[in-house]
């Protein structure tokens, strides 16, 4: 019994250093483009709109002052701090707005001034454009992160043979209005939410198989949503809950032809209240 009981503990020992061998062998893995969630294909199938809106996002900042709980830490913070890029790019394949660059608009008036120097030197007329206006500038941030918002688990253990698993539950908050730029007025504002969910799993053996031979053995394995997808997701759905907000606002229009409750957006207006 005791040789059947160390063969079958010496081959669960080898699955495990497997496992953290494949773990090693990640660092070659080539880059990839970043994946997406579900609301990233809501985000991509939206119904098409009357015209594209011209909007400018000039930040969207982190407004939480959480730093990263572990390591502790007064440099890292907790959430990222390119959600303006995540906003950006989401109001662009949204297909409904045409976001003009307004993060980096000293730089790109600098490249301006080149190229009119550039005509001026070579005595040709100054045919660069102006700079286009935006209709409608989009203003807000990451407002709230929420660490331990749930936290839980369960483990068994029979003699010196156990199991035990525990998760724990984040959450980040994103607002976005829209501002009317003739006269400040805010047009529509969006709240959301998005849960960020980290659990472990372990498994371990401590034992004695003889009178002066003990037996010691632990694997595990950590999975934790990245905060930054989740940002992401957040972001991506605040822009889909300003479109259909708009569009019950009149604030601007589906192609002709086309009733809102019978497209994606309806589903997110009827979803725009949830029940405590």
């Amino acid at each position: 019994m005791k040789f059947t009981a160390i063969i079958i503990i010496s081959i669960w020992l080898s699955g495990c250093a497997g496992v953290v061998a494949t773990s090693e062998n990640l660092e070659g893995a080539p880059a990839t483009l970043t994946p997406r969630g579900a609301t990233y294909q809501d985000l991509v199938s939206l119904p098409p709109p009357a015209g594209r809106i011209f909007v400018s996002v000039y930040d969207f900042r982190d407004q939480t002052g959480q730093y990263r709980p572990a390591p502790a830490s007064t440099f890292s913070t907790a959430v990222t701090q390119g959600a303006a890029a995540m906003l950006t790019g989401a109001l662009s394949e949204s297909g409904w707005f045409i976001p003009l660059e307004r993060v980096g608009l000293q730089n790109l008036l600098t490249e301006r001034r080149i190229i009119r120097a550039e005509f001026e030197r070579f005595g040709q007329p100054d045919t660069l454009p102006s700079l286009r206006a935006a209709s409608v500038m989009l203003e807000g941030g990451i407002i709230a992160f929420e660490s331990n918002v749930r936290t839980g688990g369960a483990g068994a253990e029979y003699f010196g043979i156990g199991a035990s698993g525990q998760y724990q539950v984040d959450q980040v908050t994103v607002n976005l209005r829209a501002v009317e730029i003739s006269t400040g007025e805010i047009l529509a504002n969006v709240t959301t939410t998005k849960t960020i969910y980290s659990k472990e799993l372990r498994a371990g053996v401590y034992r004695f198989i003889d009178f002066r031979r003990l037996l010691e053995a632990e694997a595990g394995i950590t999975t934790n949503e990245p905060v930054q997808m989740a940002v992401m997701s957040a972001v991506e759905s605040a822009v889909i809950h300003l479109i259909a907000r708009g569009v019950e606002n009149r604030l601007w229009n589906l192609a002709p032809g086309v009733n809102i409750h019978d497209t994606l957006l309806g589903e997110y207006l009827d979803a725009s209240i949830p029940m405590l």
